[in-house]
């Protein structure tokens, strides 16, 4: 099976910096056409608004919270390459969680941000597959890859929120798999840790000694460059995975296989 995805559209959220950016950047170095959406447009013109003119790389800039704007982003993205064939819902945010504060509104905000987000334009972009693969009559239709954390079952109070948006997020991501798989689009995940994202670079820029009790508590030793996801990113997305629908990939250097690490790693 091939590993590439030349020729193919994706869309990547989150694209405005960390693991998104690199994501986007790296399937369209691999001959995909990307749209890179996120919230931030000041950002995500500083970062790509150049690149557009390569000619593979369209920018999206609006609150995927709002369905608007999720119908506006697949309309855009058809109108610049009429098709979508990958979705990648790698916009996140992380919060923390006071358990106890019954004003505390972070579950609600993180469940928004990180699990309706991603549900939502799943559904749109399914329904797009769905529609033009109508004379395809064999073969993968889409492929929908969730970035998800270890945080969904190795559990830090201060970031119950978190913890609850990425469990659920896997879930929401077995369960689309099996209502898309008769459409011949798959669903699957990827839960990292010790990964160098721009909510862990903040947070070891304000606790330097973080940065090395993850180290130490991850097996293979260091905090992986958010360009380690990437390749993971373009086998879920190719022919290479094409009989793999469902599955929530643990990437974390070995981290959930010891004692879990009271620093964060999201």
């Amino acid at each position: 099976m091939s590993f590439s995805v030349q020729g193919k559209t994706a869309i990547v959220t989150g694209a405005a910096n960390g693991i998104g950016l690199s994501i986007a950047r790296h399937l369209a170095d691999k001959g995909a056409n990307v749209m890179c959406a996120d919230a931030h447009e000041k950002k995500l013109m500083e970062e790509l608004g150049d690149e557009q003119e390569d000619g593979n790389i369209r920018t999206f800039a609006g609150d995927l919270r709002q369905r608007l704007t999720i119908a506006n982003l697949v309309s855009a993205t058809i109108d610049a390459f009429d098709q979508v064939d990958i979705l990648v819902n790698a916009s996140r945010q992380v919060l923390p969680t006071d358990a106890l504060d019954v004003e505390d509104t972070s579950v609600q905000t993180l469940l928004d941000q990180n699990l309706m987000t991603a549900l939502q334009l799943t559904q749109y972009v399914a329904k797009r597959m769905i529609k033009q693969a109508e004379d395809q009559e064999e073969g993968q239709v889409g492929s929908i890859i969730n970035l998800s954390s270890i945080a969904a079952n190795h559990i830090q109070p201060e970031l119950m929120g978190y913890s609850i948006a990425a469990a659920a997020v896997q879930q929401m991501t077995r369960a689309m798999a099996l209502v898309l798989a008769p459409q011949r689009i798959r669903v699957n995940a990827i839960a990292f840790g010790s990964v160098m994202s721009e909510s862990l670079r903040a947070s070891v820029a304000d606790n330097r000694e973080w940065r090395d009790d993850i180290r130490h508590h991850t097996p293979l030793g260091r905090i992986a460059a958010p360009t380690e996801l990437c390749e993971t990113v373009q086998y879920l997305a190719a022919d290479s995975s094409a009989f793999m629908t469902g599955e929530v990939i643990v990437m974390d250097g070995g981290r959930t296989l010891v004692d879990a690490v009271r620093s964060p790693a999201h």
